[in-house]
This record gives structure tokens, sequence and C-alpha cells, in this order.
């Protein structure tokens, strides 16, 4: 799959949704009535390194990552734990190949706050990611509520 299919997705099916570009990459984030500075989060697509964020290599011809937010007990539910946080320009502390396409895993920067991601889906694996999207939607939605006050 193209990067540009999975935000048009997320467009075309999740409501309230907007797409932001910035540092590098570009954000789906949930702000129906435009009443926060640019949303919650529901997920990201990212092409390029940053400063901060090696880990994958996205400076590889045609790599991308896809990053979405679940809740606590999901990502307990799919890893068996919470990492701490890495220190800064740091990876989570767990086994995986983190420069492994097709794979659904922790977020190398933000696994510990629930985040995973999956570097350039098959068609097949993104829908092993729609039911997880749906969660980060949802979850998303709910922080909007909390913060909009």
């Amino acid at each position: 799959m193209l990067a540009d299919e999975i935000i048009d997705y997320c467009v075309q099916n999740l409501s309230g949704v907007a797409v932001v570009e910035s540092w590098g990459e570009r954000g789906v984030f949930y702000n129906p009535e435009n009443k926060l500075k640019r949303g919650v989060y529901v997920l990201t697509v990212k092409e390029k390194d940053g400063e901060n964020d090696r880990s994958s290599h996205l400076d590889r011809n045609s790599v991308y990552r896809v990053n979405l937010g679940v809740r606590r007990q999901t990502f307990l539910n799919l890893y068996g734990n919470i990492p701490a946080r890495p220190k800064k320009g740091g990876v989570i502390d767990m086994k995986y190949d983190f420069t492994a396409n097709d794979k659904i895993m922790p977020h190398p920067v933000y696994g510990w706050l629930s985040w995973l991601c999956c570097l350039n889906p098959s068609a097949e694996r993104f829908e092993e990611l729609k039911p997880l999207i749906a969660e980060a939607h949802a979850y998303a939605k709910e922080k909007y509520e909390k913060r909009k006050i």
C-alpha cells in the first residue's frame, strides 16, 4: 500500500478528522469542531527520519511508517508489557526489528505511550490495522471530549 492510500482511508472512513503536515510527517487528528489547535492524534504517517527518531531507517527509498496510539490495555494484550520511556534519541527496550516491513509492532520511541506502528503495510496487513485504527479514532474522541472543555 501507499502512504497516501492510508491517509485517504482515514479521511474517508473516520468522522471529524483532518490531516496536518508537520515535523516531517502527516498526522490524522480528531478535531471536528476545531476547538483545539490541532486536535488529538489518531495516527501519523512518517516518511523520513527525525532528530530523535531514526530507529526505523525511514530515509530508505519508499519506506514509511504508520504510527497510532491505542488504549493501554490493548497494547498490553498485544505485547505483554508497557516499556519504559527511552532516553532522548533512544528506543524502547523491546526485542523488535524496528526496520522490518509489514509487521505490526510497538512504536520504537512512543511504545511507552501505548503507540504501535507498521512499516510499509501490505493490503493484507492493513486489514489487520483497520480495527486498531478504529480504536485509535475512538480513543482520540475520548481525549478530545476531555480537552475541549
